[in-house]
């Protein structure tokens, strides 16, 4: 079916306009509550969001929706969006909603939905809400309204579960971490579960204003943390997106550690112990062909999904694996949490360093990346990519790089956006297949 409010990863867009506004935050509480509205328990729905103004209205208009069809509602706060997952399941809720626009800044935002087992929701379920969210929803009975109220433990609970994923020997004495949190949803329990476990913290993208999340910190803008970590001194820098569901790592150096990397070292560790399950890990299409050659060097396979972490989890499950990722920092690391977990991938990372005895920058480049380029063409309206020019042109460029490279080509599911994608051994030959396809592109969207 055509959607028109869920995209690749819940309801997104720009806050208080087009589709995200109050009022369908409200039909959206009803909707989904009307749809998890099963057996003849109480019902439950825990509500987290991250640091963004608009998070105040959306959780309100959302909490009015899930009570006015007779659902309980627990609101935990600022909190990553992992641990919303968590605490769905912990809580035995039956629905748990993450108030987030993820990296984007403060302007946009969106709702992510969780069911009872603390994975995001199937196709299937996103349909029928999609579809109710045209109807007019039965309301509850005045004595059967829900009730809302807040819980003040729940970072704590996510705290203590993400130093569970820990040996319990591991401390992390004697290391500086930078930690850059975005200004948003994990501003504190993140450097509060270093600072636990023994390291020296240095905290940054902590204060959050509501207008500040990701603005000139985070996972998507690393300049700064970079500058701190070498300033500093540090042994590796973290650094998470707006609702902590991302990994980029910076090393002592100052350079910078994408998710390929980070997945190579997990899933050889875990390989190397027995413990790495399907054979392989789950990637994207845009993972570099030298994780590829990597894993396959020590017998492993990559098996590549489309872009989004809903698509690398659907693999993971059908294929029976437990790490899973893509290179811009989603880890999903399935023996401790349903969704991707940027703090748990974190602690997984430092302990690697301690228990090797290695620093940052050998412990985290396992391989040379094949030299890859992406760009973004932004365009208005309709779909460039069908325009026979554009298509004769990446034809074309699939041609000339048979063999030797691939080529990837396609729309984000966040923003107005054509995304080219070219990797291959030769540089100079993928520069002029990107500037080519682009150019195509932009003179089709004009």
């Amino acid at each position: 079916m055509e959607r028109s409010y869920f995209g690749t990863d819940g309801i997104r867009g720009r806050a208080n306009a087009g589709v995200l506004t109050a009022a369908t935050a409200m039909k959206v509480g009803q909707a989904a509550g009307r749809h998890f509205l099963r057996g003849d328990h109480r019902h439950r729905v825990v509500i987290g969001k991250d640091t963004r103004l608009s998070g105040y209205m959306m959780e309100t208009a959302l909490v009015a929706g899930f009570t006015s069809v007779g659902m309980d509602v627990v609101m935990t706060g600022p909190l990553p969006t992992p641990a919303i997952a968590l605490l769905t399941r912990e809580m035995r809720a039956d629905i748990g909603v993450m108030i987030s626009a993820s990296h984007n800044l403060f302007a946009d935002n969106g709702i992510k939905l969780f069911g009872p087992d603390g994975f995001k929701l199937s196709d299937e379920d996103e349909e029928a809400i999609e579809r109710a969210l045209g109807e007019e929803q039965q309301l509850a009975q005045g004595d059967q309204i829900g009730r809302a109220r807040r819980i003040d433990d729940a970072r704590g609970r996510y705290i203590h579960s993400i130093k569970q994923t820990l040996n319990d020997a591991v401390r992390l004495d004697g290391l500086r971490i930078v930690v850059d949190c975005a200004h948003g949803a994990a501003y504190t329990v993140a450097p509060s579960a270093f600072w636990e476990l023994g390291a020296e913290v240095i905290a940054m993208g902590v204060s959050p204003n509501g207008l500040n999340i990701n603005d000139g910190v985070g996972s998507t803008d690393l300049d700064a943390i970079k500058a701190r970590v070498v300033a500093e001194r540090a042994d590796i820098g973290i650094a998470l997106d707006g609702d902590a569901d991302r990994l980029i790592v910076i090393d002592e150096k100052g350079e910078t550690i994408d998710g390929d990397q980070i997945m190579a070292l997990i899933g050889s560790r875990l390989a190397d112990s027995g413990h790495l399950r399907g054979g392989g890990i789950v990637a994207t299409v845009m993972s570099n062909l030298g994780l590829e050659r990597f894993l396959a060097s020590k017998g492993l396979d990559l098996v590549r999904a489309k872009v989004g972490d809903r698509h690398v989890l659907e693999a993971m499950r059908k294929g029976g694996y437990n790490v899973g990722g893509e290179q811009s920092g989603h880890m999903i690391l399935l023996d401790h949490a349903t969704t991707g977990d940027g703090c748990i991938a974190a602690l997984q990372v430092v302990a690697a360093m301690v228990q090797s005895g290695k620093r940052a920058s050998e412990l985290l480049h396992l391989f040379d990346p094949v030299p890859q380029l992406l760009k973004n063409v932004v365009y208005a309206s309709g779909n460039p990519l069908a325009d026979p020019k554009v298509q004769a042109v990446i034809a074309d460029a699939e041609a000339r790089l048979k063999g030797k490279g691939r080529l990837v080509i396609r729309k984000s599911g966040t923003e107005p956006k054509i995304r080219v994608m070219a990797e291959g051994d030769d540089r100079d030959e993928i520069e002029q297949v990107v500037d080519t396809i682009c150019c195509g592109l932009q003179e089709a969207a004009n």
